[in-house]
């Protein structure tokens, strides 16, 4: 019998891209609001021992808990197995204090999750290209989480887009380490600079490591918000005589204007990011813009095809 593969409001458009591969029937929902704004949900397929499926980001507070409330039923109508995509993990850069005072919101949203009741045969969450490799601690109670990540997605946009003479190369020395792995992958040299994070989402960069004079600079980072940290090293690699700038993010989340400030920067050549966020629904026309689905990926995981 096949999984059944349900999803939360906001992630309908990759959930068909998922049900598109033929592997997975189709759970059926009743959404609707009351006057107040209140969320009203109801299953109508039968989940009693099966294995089910909830595709859905914590995007925002709404999203989270719809995933939650709907994770929760689908256990207490019986389903025998619980695996929890969610492509794009919100809160990730809170996930420690900094400041005293300060909430770890990552944390608090995976002990919530953690809460869900455990269905017969185990509880799972899929999370992909995480901001923070400590995250997957924090869940408990039995939910076994499982580090997603996107390489195979990214070093194929790096090849069709580096030509014969490119770097793979950081926004900061924090990512070094995951692009150094994905250089090594596709035997290239890797970059990174230094950067210091003033204040908020607001960061200064200093120094670079390594030569890109007259070479393509394919810029990952995991996300992009505002765009702002991407502007500030694609500038720097640029001085340092850099011929084309390319960036790679598994995340876009292009808040306010921020995909507007990556064009008018006038730097950066094209950027390449994956499906995860609903933001990047409005961009499938944008020709700045090259978007790469996870469905194939997501599809491989679930059937335990690919090794997370």
């Amino acid at each position: 019998m096949k999984k059944i593969l349900f999803h939360i409001k906001q992630y309908n458009y990759l959930a068909e891209k998922v049900l598109a591969c033929g592997q997975f029937e189709k759970g059926e929902l009743e959404t609707n609001n009351f006057t107040d704004g209140e969320r009203y949900q109801r299953i109508l397929s039968d989940v009693n021992d099966r294995d089910v499926i909830i595709i859905g980001g914590t995007v925002n507070d709404e999203a989270t808990l719809e995933l939650f409330d709907l994770a929760s039923s689908l256990v207490s109508y019986g389903a025998g197995s619980l695996s929890l995509v969610i492509p794009y993990f919100g809160y990730s850069t809170m996930e420690r204090a900094v400041l005293s005072g300060e909430i770890v919101t990552a944390k608090a949203r995976a002990i919530l999750l953690s809460a869900i009741p455990r269905s017969n045969r185990g509880n799972r969450v899929y999370l992909f290209d995480i901001h923070s490799e400590g995250i997957p601690y924090y869940f408990e109670h039995g939910l076994y989480p499982t580090h997603v990540y996107c390489k195979d997605i990214i070093t194929k946009a790096a090849l069709e887009y580096g030509g014969d003479n490119f770097v793979m190369a950081s926004t900061d020395a924090g990512r070094a380490k995951w692009v150094e792995s994905l250089a090594n992958e596709l035997g290239v040299n890797a970059a990174f600079i230094l950067k210091r994070r003033l204040k908020g989402d607001h960061t200064e960069v200093s120094a670079i490591n390594a030569d890109v004079a007259g070479k393509t600079v394919i810029i990952y980072d995991d996300m992009i918000r505002s765009g702002g940290s991407i502007i500030n090293a694609a500038k720097t690699y640029k001085d340092a005589g850099a011929a084309d700038i390319i960036v790679i993010t598994t995340h876009g989340l292009f808040v306010k204007d921020g995909l507007q400030k990556l064009k008018n920067c006038g730097i950066i050549k094209k950027l390449i990011c994956t499906d995860s966020h609903i933001n990047t629904c409005q961009l499938v026309n944008d020709d700045f813009v090259d978007i790469r689905s996870l469905d194939e990926l997501i599809c491989s995981i679930l059937l335990n095809k690919k090794e997370a």
